[in-house]
Order: C-alpha cells, then structure tokens, then sequence
C-alpha cells in the first residue's frame, strides 16, 4: 500500500473505503512509520501541530448499575475504587480551576450511572453556569443515557460538548455489555447534537474486538457526524470480566489511531485512557495522528502528570493549543 497515496485521496476529499481503513490496521511494522508520516499530513491539513489538552473529573464514581464488562466503577464488580455521590457545586468549580490552570481547552465532568438523575442534572447545571461566569474554558459532560428534555437542560446552562461512547462495534457491544443495547447509546449521542452541543463519541481498544470491529466504530462514529472521538486502550482493571484482557501493543495502538484519522480526516482524534500502560515509550509518536489528549489521568487511574504531558507534547515539536471558546 502507498500511504502517501491514500493519504492524498484523503485530503483531496475522498472518503475512505472499509478496505483501506482494515488495510492500515493489518499493516506491518516496517510500514509503521509510513502509515504515521501519511496520517500526520491529514492531522497537519486540519489541526496544525497543536495539541488540545482536555482534563477529566471524576463526578460521581463506583456507583453504576450497569454490567459494562471493562469498568471498574460498575457496582456489580468488586474492584476496590472509591464509591461516592456526586460532587458538590464547589468541587466541581474547583476542578474546572485546577483544569484552567494546566492550560486545558475541555473541562470533562463524568459520572458513573445509567443516566442522571433530576438532583445530579441540577447540581451539574449549577457548576456548569458558575464555570462559565468566571473561567475561561470549555465544559464537557458525561452523563450516561439522556431522558427526553435533559440534553436541552444541559445546553441550556452552557455544555458545550456531550461525551457518550459507543465503545465497540454493534456486532462486539453484546460481550462489552448487557444492561443496554448499542442503539441506546446512539440515540443519546443523536440527542446531545440534536439539543445543540457537540458529540465526543469513540471507544476502547483491546476488548477482544476484531480489527473488522475496531474499523466499524470508526465508521459508525464518521455517520453520527460527531465532532471528537476518544480512542481508548484497555487497561484491565482487577475485579472485571475483562481483568485478564492482553493489552494492545504500542504499533498497534499508533495503527488504530492512524485509522481513526484516515476515517475521520478533520475531527478531533484524542489518545485516551489506557495511554501510558498500552503505548508506553511509544506515546510521543501517538501525536502524529492524534490532536488531542486526556491530561493529568483518567477516572480512576493515574496518568504520568501534566508536566510530563507538557513536555512530551513539546519535546515532540508540537505545541499546547490555545483555547477557541465554543460557537
């Protein structure tokens, strides 16, 4: 295969066939630095060299009752993360600060459940209007499957962005996950774009999937017309159905990000959770395709720290992107 070539369709308007995007994900490790140089000029054409840093905050953690077989904070599992309510108005604006301070563009509010209750929805609208009184940052929520009228209530109070990941393929969900089916999670997605707020929609890698299954999502994200996607690495959590997954190795994380870019050439690709344990050494070359990423850990994990993050991104000749409020 000529990446070069392929990358060039790409940036001449083409939309990728399923055959290529399978072709990246099966190439070989001598083609590896091929497939990234060709991904880095689609990333280049439309984000530059900047990287976005998004922060996330832990809203309400180990309180789910559904069975998604990768998570830690499902409270059918018993993997020994800290269980709590949602956070309070005033914790939540601290974290947004903190997440300021580190020069992040997206501020990520998470909280473990099915789908929010009236109570939570109103304590993270009252965070969400202080946040963007006195900050300069963007607000992004993950709330779970939305009810009729609450994607409007969140963008009513200034959610620029909505997260709901469609995790896997629609052929793996059912291994990934019992309690809901995938066409659920689409229709959340729909809502939140539907009520005016950008969609963050990717999945995770290394779940058992197929490369068949990894090329699915990227398409089914590329029809939803979402405006960022995570892609996530499986780091096996203790206590899980998938505790004893085998992590995905460097060369083929950079393989599944590259894909993402090639199917999805202007959107926001970001190198999510399970970054440091999957790609390790590795993560720099990981911005090559990738624009953004999760900054200062994850939800209930650590990263390697912002000011490693921050020299990496530099260290690599890429730059920290500055923050463009939200239309």
């Amino acid at each position: 295969m000529d990446w070069n070539q392929l990358a060039e369709r790409v940036l001449s308007g083409a939309e990728l066939e399923r055959t290529d995007a399978l072709a990246v994900l099966e190439s070989e490790d001598d083609e590896l630095l091929g497939v990234l140089h060709a991904s880095f000029r689609i990333r280049q054409r439309y984000h530059g060299r900047d990287v976005r840093i998004h922060v996330l905050q832990n809203a309400k953690s180990g309180l789910c009752p559904e069975d998604c077989a990768f998570c830690s904070q499902s409270a059918r599992f018993h993997t020994g993360v800290d269980r709590y309510q949602v956070l309070s108005v005033d914790e939540l604006y601290e974290g947004a600060v903190k997440a300021a301070a580190l020069g992040a563009v997206k501020y990520c509010m998470v909280t473990s459940t099915r789908g929010p209750s009236q109570r939570e929805l109103d304590v993270i609208c009252a965070a969400v209007r202080r946040i963007k009184t006195d900050l300069n940052i963007n607000v992004c929520t993950s709330r779970g499957l939305l009810s009729e009228g609450q994607a409007e209530q969140l963008a009513a109070a200034g959610v620029t962005r909505f997260n709901h990941n469609l995790e896997s393929s629609r052929e793996h969900f059912p291994e990934v996950c019992s309690t809901h089916s995938y066409d659920d999670r689409i229709r959340t997605v729909r809502a939140a774009k539907a009520a005016g707020m950008e969609a963050c929609c990717g999945g995770i890698m290394g779940m058992g999937e197929t490369f068949e299954d990894r090329v699915a999502l990227a398409f089914e994200v590329r029809e939803l017309e979402v405006e960022s996607i995570p892609v996530n690495f499986l780091d096996p959590r203790p206590g899980t159905p998938m505790a004893d997954q085998t992590r995905v190795s460097p060369a083929d994380c950079l393989r599944a990000l590259a894909m993402f870019r090639f199917v999805n050439p202007s959107r926001d690709i970001r190198i999510a959770g399970g970054r440091e344990t999957n790609l390790r050494q590795l993560q720099a070359l990981a911005l090559y395709p990738a624009n953004s990423l999760f900054c200062n850990g994850y939800l209930t994990t650590p990263g390697q720290g912002a000011e490693a993050d921050i020299r990496m991104i530099t260290d690599a000749g890429f730059r920290v992107a500055e923050l463009v409020p939200a239309i």
